[in-house]
């Protein structure tokens, strides 16, 4: 059997963020042609007040969130309002921000991290006291947010390749991003959250990639107290999680989830 499917590359040629390829499926002795699509992914830089601040492969779409984010997670700005200009070049290759000052300076130390080619210049372990709130939920609002989003993964749902990060509370999610890196996925919420004034204090983080310890610095920078996969945390992420009072849950799939740190954020025992 040999066929195209049509329906395929219609969805991804309307869908930002993907770029139509043919490839053929084998499935037992059948073979099938489809006109469907891969993440797409670029090198896009980041400049503010004119210096060049980071380079980063990522999905191109939400790049002026990313950069806000990006700016924010790495304790640059403090809030949106430090932000005079933010905006994107025509070919998707560089953001420009300008803040509202000009006492910026590049930072001088760089650290590598486990993120799929994030740089950060925070030292993790000593950045941050721990979380002083009593913010708690329920494992079923987790299984409820993580159903959600999976219905917010757009891109991944059409050609599979990104990850997907959500901010929510007890009630919805507020703001949504994928990106072909997972770290990237967590800027992106982060700069939107500030760009739309909503305050990320007190809500859930979840993301469907691994919670490596450069995304919980992002979480902990946003004043986030629960943060929640569908796969698992590194062993820095849980040492970190202790010491910052942050809830860490992988593995959240159907009905199970595994719960490594402050189980009483979730009603639980320690």
């Amino acid at each position: 059997m040999y066929y195209q499917d049509t329906v395929k590359e219609k969805k991804v040629q309307d869908l930002t963020g993907a770029k139509p390829v043919r490839y053929q499926v084998l499935q037992g002795d059948s073979v099938r042609a489809v006109d469907g699509g891969v993440i797409d992914e670029r090198l896009v830089s980041i400049y503010v007040n004119g210096q060049s601040l980071a380079t980063m492969m990522c999905s191109p779409l939400q790049l002026e969130a990313l950069a806000v984010g990006f700016l924010f997670n790495e304790g640059i700005i403090e809030s949106f309002d430090e932000i005079g200009v933010v905006r994107r070049n025509l070919a998707d290759s560089a953001v420009d921000v300008i803040l509202t000052r000009d006492d910026f300076q590049l930072p001088r130390r760089m650290i590598l991290t486990s993120g799929c080619g994030g740089i950060t210049w925070q030292q993790l372990s000593a950045s941050y006291a721990a979380l002083e709130t009593n913010f708690a939920t329920s494992p079923a609002i987790l299984r409820r947010r993580m159903r959600e989003l999976k219905g917010a993964a757009k891109l991944y749902n059409a050609v599979r390749g990104v990850h997907t990060a959500v901010l929510g509370d007890e009630t919805d999610i507020l703001v949504s991003a994928e990106d072909v890196g997972r770290h990237n996925a967590v800027d992106k919420v982060a700069g939107q959250a500030l760009m739309q004034g909503i305050p990320t204090r007190d809500r859930i983080l979840l993301t469907s990639g691994r919670i490596s310890s450069e995304m919980l610095g992002k979480a902990r920078r946003m004043g986030i107290p629960i943060v929640a996969s569908r796969t698992a945390p590194t062993s820095i992420t849980l040492e970190l999680a202790q010491a910052w009072n942050i809830c860490v849950v992988g593995y959240v799939r159907g009905g199970s989830m595994r719960v490594y740190t402050h189980p009483t954020r979730l009603g639980l025992s320690e």
